[in-house]
């Protein structure tokens, strides 16, 4: 069973900056396809960016211009760059990834991490 774990976030000031990495744990894995989504305390899970056929990136409106998403194909990881983050974008940020086996180049599943908490607080 693959695992996904995300890290990178924490307690920021409004107008700061945090990198969310998202990677299945071991090795022999890559990711494909994947997103981010963020669920805000009671609010629904909700999708903040997508990366999409080797390099097409989607952003919700509410980011778009202030956050980036990525991947490190060499690393088997996946980015959040955040940037100008507000108190509207504290939430629970969880990355959702096609995995892929290197040995073989199939696809073992689509995961979930457990995700990571981001809280925007002055």
């Amino acid at each position: 069973q693959v695992q996904l774990v995300e890290s990178g976030g924490g307690l920021v000031q409004p107008g700061g900056s945090l990198m969310l990495s998202c990677a299945p744990i071991g090795s022999g894995f890559s990711i494909n396809d994947f997103s981010w989504y963020r669920q805000a305390p009671g609010k629904q899970r909700e999708l903040v960016a997508s990366f999409i056929r080797g390099g097409t990136t989607n952003y919700s409106d509410s980011v778009r211009g202030r956050f980036t998403i990525s991947r490190a194909i060499d690393r088997g990881a996946a980015y959040l760059q955040m940037s100008d983050i507000q108190p509207k974008d504290t939430a629970v940020y969880y990355c959702n990834a096609q995995v892929l086996s290197v040995k073989t180049a199939t696809l073992l599943g689509v995961y979930w991490g457990r995700g990571t908490q981001v809280t925007v607080s002055s």
